[in-house]
């Protein structure tokens, strides 16, 4: 099946491939993708002065970027969808996530990935890095990889997957808050790990700071750790989030060395240098140090607990108890457009802006490359 973009220039629907192949492209054995017959890199340029037409080839590649990604978290990460909204049956009608064979029956830790706004889909931190240098910058592959060594089971969230056209918004995934929040009653809360990170770039923190309002009590009980790369989340009050500001670092552009502290507005999440200047660098910059903030973090929660029975501060020793279970209880977010005020809507509401930044900051880097 043929992939088409409209050329409004030209009022033409162009075709493209729907394999990399087709695109007369591979991934290389360090995972580059590279032209199956010369070897060379990804070249933007596909028909010489048509930069409408080069435009749309990138996109239509992009699409198939993501399906290859998709296919490498099922064979190289040995992960499994599963479905959004959690009763759905089929992706015509939902759309889905990816987790590890003990993602729901792990009893000590879980690991939590959230990637930003704008095209890319689960398993992905920059389509942009992917093809224009690795998937292993790119991808969330590493994370993965490196996370089920240290005995992590596995979510992937897929919170840009929002709509299917002719149907509309996916019920429990109308935005990326709403994505989140389901996938949290759905799944993360039924999951017996007792300790549980986030891993979440850019936009990706706004949706961290929402659900966190949305599941607070459990947030604070089960999260110990959540790492941010560039995020452009802003906690408009410092109070109601103290329990997520505590547990949670932020790797941001800086041309620091990595992990120099960086200034910090008062009662928000403590930034330090990802090391690099580039946004979509972050996640990949910062992996090493991520993984460092995981370790410690744990370990100082699991000898609070042990030394004296309550965990740091957070009820961590404590039986988990007293969680909303109900349907009421656990209400899933309301799309877009009805959410009420307060601090809950801040991912929404007050960010629109950095969103709009983003996606823009997001179609000039593909019309650079």
């Amino acid at each position: 099946m043929a992939v088409f973009f409209k050329n409004k220039k030209k009022e033409v629907e162009e075709e493209f491939p729907n394999t990399l192949l087709g695109f007369g492209y591979e991934f290389s054995k360090d995972g580059k993708i590279q032209n199956v017959k010369t070897g060379e890199g990804f070249q933007f340029v596909a028909r010489e002065g048509d930069l409408a037409y080069n435009q749309m080839h990138y996109e239509a590649l992009g699409e198939v970027v993501t399906t290859e990604v998709y296919k490498l978290l099922e064979s190289e990460c040995q992960l499994k969808k599963a479905p959004v909204p959690y009763n759905s049956q089929g992706e015509e009608e939902g759309t889905f996530i990816f987790l590890s064979d003990d993602a729901l029956s792990n009893p000590d830790k879980l690991l939590v990935l959230i990637h930003g706004s704008g095209v890319v889909r689960a398993g992905q931190w920059s389509r942009r890095l992917i093809i224009n240098d690795s998937l292993k910058s790119g991808t969330q592959i590493p994370f993965i990889k490196e996370a089920q060594k240290e005995g992590y089971g596995i979510v992937v969230t897929n919170t840009n997957d929002n709509s299917r056209p002719g149907k509309g918004r996916i019920k429990g995934s109308q935005n990326p808050e709403s994505h989140a929040h389901h996938v949290w009653n759905h799944y993360i809360h039924n999951a017996k790990a007792r300790h549980v990170a986030i891993v979440a770039h850019s936009y990706g923190g706004c949706v961290v700071t929402s659900l966190f309002t949305q599941v607070k009590e459990e947030f604070r009980k089960r999260v110990f750790a959540v790492a941010l790369t560039d995020s452009v989340h802003y906690l408009h009050e410092a109070g109601p989030f103290k329990g997520l500001v505590k547990v949670s670092k932020n790797w941001v552009c800086s041309p620091e060395p990595l992990d120099t502290p960086v200034k910090t507005h008062p009662g928000d999440i403590t930034r330090v240098s990802a090391g690099v200047t580039v946004h979509e660098q972050t996640s990949w910059a910062s992996f090493s140090s991520i993984f460092k903030f995981l370790r410690e973090r744990l370990a100082a929660v699991k000898e609070d607990a042990e030394g004296t029975g309550k965990g740091d501060g957070r009820g961590r020793g404590e039986e988990r108890k007293n969680l909303p279970t109900s349907k009421n209880e656990r209400r899933e977010n309301p799309p877009e457009g009805q959410q009420k005020g307060g601090a809950g809507d801040q991912g929404v509401n007050e960010k629109k802006s950095e969103e709009k930044e983003e996606k823009d900051e997001a179609k000039k880097m593909r019309m650079d490359t």
